[in-house]
This record gives C-alpha cells, sequence and structure tokens, in this order.
C-alpha cells in the first residue's frame, strides 16, 4: 500500500490481520486508552481509511489474554504486577505458598520427635547423651542427601525431586511408630531415611524461587517459604502434645505423614515447574517475570552448564562460596540445638511439664515466621532503592547472627520461663534475617549452580548441627550446665557474621568460562 492510511480506533482492541490487494496480510498496533475496559467475548471494530479506500472490521478477541504492543501499555502492565495485590493473587505467589506448605510439613515431620523423645527416653531408660544421638540420626540421612540432592535439582527441575522427596519423608514419617516398636536400629535407619528426603527440599525451595521470581522479589518469596518451614516448627512443637495424648505417642507421625501424600497430589496436579509451562499463568504476568528476571536466560543456562559434573574444586576455590559454607553452618547449628534441646532446657532448668515446654518452645518459631517475611520485604525494598546488593545481604546476615548472639547470652540469664521464652523469642526471630544473607545469596552468585552450591554449604550446616545436637547432651553431661552451650553458640554466632562480612559478596562470581 503506497498511500499513507489511518486506523481510527472504533471499540478496543490490540491488534488485527487485513489482506491487502496484494494478497499480503498488514499487522495493524493500536494504541489504547489508559481507561479502555475489555468486556469479556468483545468483538472489537475498527475503520482502516487510506487516500483510496476505507473498510471496517471486526476482530474478536479474549480480554484476559491481550498482547500488550506498545511500550505504554508494557510498563503499566509492569507497574500492575509489581503492586501488592497482583503480587498476593498471582500464579508464582501460588507456587510458594505450596513450597511454604511443603517446608512446614518438613519441619513439623523432624521436630515431632523433639517432643516424643522425653517420653521415648523414660520408657527406655535413655540418657540425655543417648537422646542426643537418636535426634542426631535424623541429621546422619541429612548429611548425605544435600549434594546429590541438589545436583539432581539442577538436572531435573525442582518440581520433580520436592515431588519425590515429600513422598519419601512422609512415608518415613509414617514408619517411624512401627520402627520404634519394632527395634532400635530401626527407628534409627527410618530418621535416616526421614533426613535423606529432607534434604533435597531447601535446594528445591531455592530452585523454583530462582525461575519463579524476579531479583527483586526473591527475599520476600524466601520469606515466605521460610515462614512456612518455621510455622511447621511451632506446628510440630504445639500439636505434637495435644495429639500424643489423644491418639498415643505416635499419632503425630500418623497424622502429618498422611498430610505429606495429601500435598504431593495437590502439588503435581496444580503446579509447574517453570513460568514458561504454568497453563494457568496470564501473559502479563509472564512477561513481568521474564522483564524484569530475565528468567528464560538463567534456564537455559543451567540446561548448557549443569548437566555435567559440577565443578567443585572451582566452586570451593572461591571465598564467597566459604562465606555461604560457613553462614550455613551456624545457621544449622543454632536451629537444630534451639529446636531439638529447648523442650528439654525448659523442662530441666524451669520445671515446666511437656505440654508448656512445647509451648514455650514453639512461640519463637511463629515469631520467626513474621520476622523472615518482614526481613524480605526491607531486604526487597532496599535493592530497589538503589542499595548495593552484596551491603544488604551483609546487614541482614548482620543482624541475623550478631541479633541471636546477644539474646542467647540474656537467655542465660532469665529468672522465669516467661522471660526466658521471650529471649528465645528474640533470637529466633531475628535469625529469621539470616534467609534474607546467604540464603538469598547462592542464587546471586551461582545461579546457575545454586543447587549444588546449597548441598554443599547443606552439608556442611549438618555435619555442624550433628556436632551441636549430640555435643550439647554430652557438654551438659561433663558441665551439668544448659547455659554454658549457649555462650558457646553465642560467640561462634559472632565470628561466622565477621567472617560473613569480610568474604561475601552479592555479585556474580566466574566459576567457569560459560558464566
Amino acid at each position: 500500500m503506497n498511500s499513507p492510511a489511518t486506523l481510527r480506533y472504533l471499540s478496543p482492541s490490540s491488534s488485527f490481520r487485513k489482506p491487502n490487494s496484494f494478497g499480503k496480510q498488514l499487522v495493524f498496533n493500536i494504541k489504547l486508552p489508559s481507561n479502555c475496559k475489555f468486556p469479556p467475548n468483545h468483538n472489537c471494530c475498527f475503520k482502516l481509511i487510506t487516500a483510496n479506500t476505507s473498510f471496517k472490521t471486526e476482530v474478536p478477541v479474549r480480554s484476559n489474554r491481550i498482547r500488550a504492543s506498545s511500550n505504554d501499555s508494557q510498563s503499566q502492565s509492569v507497574q500492575r504486577q509489581g503492586s501488592f495485590v497482583e503480587f498476593i493473587t498471582s500464579e508464582r505467589v501460588k507456587v510458594v505458598a505450596m513450597l511454604a506448605l511443603s517446608l512446614a510439613l518438613c519441619n513439623a515431620d523432624r521436630v515431632v520427635m523433639s517432643v516424643a523423645i522425653v517420653p521415648l527416653s523414660l520408657s527406655h531408660g535413655w540418657r540425655q547423651s543417648f537422646a542426643g544421638v537418636v535426634q542426631s540420626s535424623f541429621l546422619w540421612g541429612y548429611l548425605i542427601s544435600p549434594v546429590a540432592g541438589g545436583t539432581l535439582v539442577d538436572y531435573y527441575g525442582g518440581k520433580l525431586v520436592m515431588a519425590w522427596g515429600v513422598a519419601l519423608w512422609s512415608m518415613a514419617t509414617l514408619l517411624t511408630p512401627w520402627a520404634a516398636e519394632a527395634s532400635l536400629w530401626a527407628l534409627l535407619a527410618i530418621r535416616m531415611l526421614l533426613g535423606i528426603a529432607e534434604g533435597v527440599a531447601l535446594p528445591c525451595m531455592n530452585n523454583m524461587i530462582a525461575r519463579w521470581f524476579p531479583p527483586t522479589e526473591r527475599s520476600r518469596a524466601v520469606g515466605l517459604a521460610m515462614a512456612g518451614f518455621q510455622l511447621g516448627s511451632a506446628i510440630g512443637l504445639t500439636f505434637s502434645p495435644i495429639l500424643m495424648s489423644q491418639g498415643g505417642l505416635f499419632g503425630p507421625f500418623v497424622i502429618f505423614g498422611l498430610s505429606g501424600f495429601l500435598w504431593v497430589l495437590v502439588w503435581v496436579s496444580a503446579t509447574s515447574s517453570t513460568p514458561e509451562h504454568s497453563q494457568q499463568i496470564s501473559i502479563h504476568e509472564l512477561r513481568y517475570i521474564q522483564n524484569k528476571g530475565q528468567i528464560h536466560t538463567i534456564v537455559e543456562g543451567k540446561s548448557k552448564t549443569s548437566k555435567g559434573i559440577p565443578p567443585f574444586r572451582r566452586l570451593l576455590s572461591k571465598l564467597p562460596t566459604w562465606s555461604i559454607i560457613v553462614a550455613n553452618a551456624m545457621h544449622s547449628w543454632g536451629f537444630f540445638v534451639i529446636l531439638s534441646w529447648m523442650p528439654i532446657y525448659f523442662k530441666t532448668i524451669y520445671h515446666v511439664d511437656l505440654r508448656q515446654a512445647a509451648w514455650f518452645s514453639a512461640v519463637p518459631w511463629s515469631m520467626m515466621a513474621l520476622t523472615g517475611y518482614f526481613a524480605g520485604v526491607l531486604s526487597d525494598l532496599m535493592i530497589q532503592r538503589g542499595i548495593s546488593v552484596t551491603l544488604t545481604r551483609k546487614v541482614m546476615q548482620s543482624v541475623g547472627f550478631f541479633g541471636p548472639g546477644f539474646a542467647l547470652i540474656g537467655l542465660t540469664t532469665a529468672p522465669s520461663p516467661s522471660i526466658a521464652s521471650a529471649w528465645l523469642t528474640l533470637a529466633v526471630g531475628l535469625k529469621a534475617f539470616s534467609h534474607c544473607g546467604f540464603l538469598v545469596n547462592l542464587q546471586e552468585i551461582a545461579p546457575q549452580y545454586s543447587g549444588v552450591l546449597h548441598g554443599i554449604s547443606n552439608t556442611a550446616g549438618t555435619l555442624a548441627a550433628i556436632i551441636g545436637t549430640v555435643g550439647a547432651g554430652f557438654f551438659v553431661e561433663l558441665v551439668g550446665s544448659f547455659k554454658g552451650f549457649l555462650v558457646l553458640t553465642s560467640v561462634l554466632y559472632f565470628a561466622a557474621a565477621v567472617f560473613w562480612n569480610v568474604f561475601s559478596t552479592g555479585e556474580r562470581v566466574k566459576f567457569d568460562d560459560s558464566t
């Protein structure tokens, strides 16, 4: 068409095609008024006016699949997706909500033994040091799977590996009552199986968040997912004594185990491994994720670099890797010491019964869930306001280590269980800031190796947790006090915080030539 043409807008649409006199398709993109509304199944009418002729055409459109063609429309779409309402109703939040539920089950299944160990010790005549060995048997399995699980996550994606992981650990939870009745070795073996299966949970979470969330929302997403993890502790510690009193010693193992199988059915049928494969995601949200996070580049990079043997030597040759390893080790030490020993601590030091001990131990984990999400929002806001990623991660991790260190020292001076619970709540609540430090940093320094790097750091964390959990029992027997062990934990928190601030970075680290 040689003559100039004008397209007159008569009713809403985005584009249409009309053959010209030479049989070719002409594509017209229309910039519509910002207040334009699209009724469902609406036929949109346009009139093309040229120097020689004019015609009208009607184009059927679907209002929820309009592809914005102008830059203004794209920017408006990004702004809408970035709003809080769009965020909490988006498909990516459905994915992170399912991740939070899986992590809640993950932690609930493991902390049941923290409550059950008290009556089990009484019935079997176990000393505190041997009770620590029984509780640490979970960590023996957890030590095996993170590296292999992280590699599988990088290869197959988080959806498939998470489904198998939840199915296996739910089966182990269900079999725990039988194992405890059968023999001590059977109980230790089932607890190891639980640890092996749960070792893939956090690498899967990191993988799914890296694929579904742009960098400016990842701290918030990790905060939401880890909120479920901490609520799992609170749920397990609070409801286990109630379920034991109603359904016997092993009632909670059955309830939580069956809940895991139900979760697997929903996860497999309602989620996708990537936004591009989702049938429910809107085109606006998909573009928002791709435009803001360039997620397609990351996924393609993983497919090229992660299907061989990971470069373990190069990964371990960088100090930012070691800052994550040290941070994960200290985080796990404090986490499992508090998780495993606080019910016994309140029962021994303050002479409260099992239900009250579980309650005093559960309140801090609920606070950790709230502060974890707050830390995520604050971290994302700092980055959006122009603060460097490196400084943001160092601030978050400093709060997450220095805070619990000082609070545990305060816990040793508490004269009553209520004040002790307040100090413990402060320690655990501030500990949640670590999730926006080393846990998010995994995706930033090595997105193509985040799974295996998470596995390596988790292995170090598991070793630290075994030493802390078993060592606490022997320390109490030798010294006669939990308080000295809490002071030792505080000193380790301070040392790990200093190491992190010296050697960590928020920038991508070159681990191979393809980076």
